[in-house]
């Protein structure tokens, strides 16, 4: 991770920084409370798909983009969060992963379009996904076909992070299996993730230290809720059970709230410097290769 100088900070202080983070997982894995959680107000309604005809609708990728402002560490921050409701929700996905990705790519295009312009336009808007959160359905077993599949695909696109959703539908033990056997199977699979890359030479300890923390993490086991209860004095987000309860920001019993603090804070700088300069390079690459290729094809004819 990249430091940054005072001058840099001093400017985004005045302007403000821009985010986007997609949201990825089969209808009901409670993509829209994870939301609604992190940003701390409605920003994505719940979903009522109660009859035939809703339910129909929802199951193509309805790819929808939504900006909330809000201020993390006294820095504003525009933050727009990209749903993609119907994800997952047929028996042949191929549909959903290229709509996902066609427009994960038509941002990288504007970007390549406007850097090619001979005058700029001052008020162009990136739009680049810096972080897709792919929600891991809370099986107990081992990633499914649709989730290798998904993550292989948009990994050399953009920054993903494997989430599971809805963890305290499992005991501690479990949860702690199933996080171990998804990493297994992203190692064994070769799957690109977002897994906290730092530099032993470069970096300091304590980025080295906090990097190794946050990669042990991996997939990070979040629970949602808008509801807030008094707790011992203390007003709470959390969910209720006969048995007690789970506090979403308390970090013994979920990894929200880190999770929170690393996207919106520690590690929003990193992932816009990885899209920018890792993988929208990559991409813009690829693409004038093939363009080059192209127009060397035809001069030949």
């Amino acid at each position: 991770m990249s430091t940054r100088s005072p001058m840099i900070r001093r400017k985004a202080v005045k302007k403000g920084l821009t985010f986007t983070i997609m949201v990825v997982g089969a209808s009901g894995c409670g993509k829209s409370t994870f939301v609604n959680t992190l940003c701390e107000s409605e920003v994505l309604p719940k979903k009522d798909h109660g009859n035939a005809e809703k339910a129909a609708l929802a199951k193509t990728v309805a790819i929808a983009p939504t900006t909330v402002e809000m201020e993390e560490d006294g820095l504003k921050l525009s933050l727009t969060i990209v749903d993609t409701p119907g994800f997952g929700d047929n028996i042949n996905n191929e549909g959903s992963f290229d709509e996902i990705l066609t427009y994960i790519e038509k941002q990288y295009d504007d970007i390549l379009a406007e850097e090619s312009r001979i005058k700029r336009n001052p008020k162009f808007q990136d739009n680049r996904v810096h972080a897709l959160l792919y929600f891991i359905q809370p099986t107990g077993h081992a990633l499914r076909e649709v989730d290798i599949e998904f993550m292989r695909r948009l990994g050399p696109r953009v920054n993903v992070i494997p989430v599971v959703a809805k963890a305290d539908s499992m005991v501690p033990q479990e949860l702690a299996a199933f996080k171990k056997r998804i990493m297994e199977d992203i190692a064994y699979y070769k799957i690109p993730i977002y897994n906290f890359p730092y530099d032993e030479e470069e970096d300091d300890e304590e980025t080295i230290e906090e990097n190794n923390e946050l990669r042990a993490l991996l997939p990070f086991s979040v629970v949602g809720s808008e509801e807030e209860v008094i707790i011992n004095g203390r007003r709470v987000r959390c969910r209720q059970y006969p048995w007690g309860v789970v506090e979403v920001d308390n970090s013994r019993h979920c990894d929200f709230s880190k999770l929170r603090y690393m996207l919106l804070s520690s590690h929003l700088h990193d992932l816009k410097e990885i899209t920018h300069d890792i993988l929208y390079e990559n991409y813009r690459t690829e693409k004038l290769s093939k363009e080059g290729a192209v127009d060397e094809e035809e001069e030949d004819e």
